[in-house]
């Protein structure tokens, strides 16, 4: 009788149980060599049996069934199935009588209706360990995710910790991933600009692959680098430090929803197309062409219009500039400015010490919203759908209370770091007048301002004065920062 030697280990990782074939191997010869076995071929694989498909012992089964043996050595009825299509056929085999032998050092095997009984009971006790051991694999990783520990790898910006079993941040990658999302917020950037920035910033995967354009996307939608973990379609709380704030992301959502929206292909690239609406009507300003000049006009959705005028592009382009004259500020106003605002932090600070309460009040509140909704979902008055539904929505709204309390007790009101970026991007305003770029001018005139409109041939401005930022300041105080004239109105 001629026998096919098999052994298989449970993981197809190199580095794990790498001495289990050679230790099969040698216990299986030696078995072998007393019970005066003839082996014929030797077959050994790396892979889980909890799932047909391995093609090694679909190999073996060919050789089987073409004759050239008829029957198997192996160390346990567990090397040769896990799952019942693959015990399935070793019994099949048996009852066509291609199989007449099984031979294993641990197990006693007779292919008689006892021996089959006993065979079918072995691949059952074996299916049956598979399928524990996911339950309880599945139930580990679902108290993991509970105690807000992620419980896969760790996303391109952090690092499993295999100490702590935790998620470190990369410090090597945290800053360039940061950056993805500062990029793409600004509308300026598509995700494969990104993919190929991050390419030339050599930013990789954590398995060492190149960032395609899908990659970014995922980041750009992945909810973990603010603090909080989608498992399963279910949103939870993580314990890593999150990597961006909650308004950066809701920002990155913003303008990915936006793009998402089928657009009007352009034939013309017109500089300041989408910035304006009617003054008259509210509709959208548009433009053509007509005698080699680009003209701005009112598009009429809404029926007659008393806009019926025509703006140059040359025109407009120099009202913008006189405008930015008059908001610019010089160096020195600017570093004015700015130290005004620095001695206005502490008495912020102050100020800020009720509204914190008020917020974590709040905060309390959305906590115990939390616990009450998971009352009503074990008592099955919500379906898994609406459950996470509630728990994402809550879960964002404390994310943003707590990041508003931080922001609070660390930089007082929340005007204060808006302020100074408004300030900064008005002494930008000279830079952009002398290079005259065109593309450059939308980006600012909205980052400063709102609400532009057009009438009667005149681009009307709306600036973002910094104290419209806080209801809560003081407006007397802010005039006597000395801010430019035109912001006092």
């Amino acid at each position: 009788m001629k026998y096919i030697l098999y052994a298989r280990k449970s993981t197809e990782e190199d580095d794990r149980q790498v001495l289990s074939i050679e230790a099969q191997l040698v216990e299986l010869q030696e078995y072998a060599a007393k019970e005066k076995l003839e082996i014929v071929a030797s077959l050994c694989e790396a892979k889980t049996a909890k799932e047909p498909g391995r093609m090694k012992f679909a190999e073996m089964l060919s050789l089987i069934e073409k004759g050239k043996a008829d029957g198997i050595i192996s160390w346990h009825p567990d090397r040769l199935a896990r799952n019942s299509v693959d015990g399935g056929k070793i019994i099949h085999f048996v009852d066509r009588g291609l199989i007449k032998s099984l031979k294993f050092p641990t197990f006693w095997f007779e292919p008689t209706p006892q021996g089959l009984f006993m065979l079918n009971i072995a691949f059952g006790q074996s299916k049956y360990f598979v399928d524990n051991l996911r339950e309880n694999v599945k139930r580990g990783l679902r108290q993991k995710i509970r105690n807000g520990v992620w419980p896969g790898w760790a996303p391109v910006g952090y690092l499993n910790n295999p100490k702590t079993r935790l998620i470190d941040i990369d410090r090597a990658k945290a800053q360039k991933v940061k950056k993805l999302f500062e990029f793409y917020s600004t509308g300026r950037y598509t995700l494969k600009s990104l993919a190929n920035w991050s390419k030339e910033k050599d930013l990789y995967g954590n398995l060492g692959k190149e960032i395609a354009v899908s990659n970014v996307q995922k980041i750009l939608n992945n909810p973990f680098y603010i603090g909080l973990m989608k498992y399963r379609g279910e949103i939870f709380e993580g314990q890593h430090e999150p990597l961006i704030s909650k308004k950066l992301f809701d920002k990155c959502r913003e303008v990915m929803s936006k793009r998402g929206k089928v657009q009007e292909v352009r034939k013309y690239n017109f500089a300041f197309l989408g910035l304006m609406k009617c003054a008259s009507c509210g509709c959208s300003i548009t433009a053509e062409i007509q005698k080699g000049h680009n003209y701005y006009r009112c598009t009429k959705k809404k029926g007659a219009c008393q806009e019926k005028h025509y703006l140059r592009e040359e025109v407009l382009n120099e009202q913008i500039k006189s405008f930015l004259q008059k908001v610019s500020l010089t160096s020195q106003d600017t570093e004015k400015v700015l130290a005004a605002l620095d001695n206005e932090q502490e008495q912020a600070k102050q100020q800020a010490r009720s509204k914190v309460e008020i917020l974590k009040e709040q905060l309390k509140q959305v906590e115990i919203k939390l616990g009450k909704l998971l009352d009503v979902f074990l008592t099955d008055a919500l379906s898994t759908e609406e459950y996470a539904a509630k728990k994402q929505e809550l879960l964002s709204q404390k994310m943003e209370l707590q990041e508003k309390i931080t922001d609070f007790e660390q930089k007082g009101l929340s005007w204060l770091e808006p302020a100074r970026e408004f300030v900064k991007s008005l002494n930008q305003a000279a830079k952009l007048i002398d290079e005259n770029n065109l593309s450059e001018l939308p980006t600012f005139l909205k980052n400063i301002g709102s609400n532009h409109i057009l009438r009667n041939r005149q681009l009307i401005f709306s600036p973002k004065i910094p104290y419209n930022l806080i209801a809560e300041r003081d407006e007397a105080n802010l005039q006597n920062l000395q801010f430019p004239q035109w912001c006092a109105g």
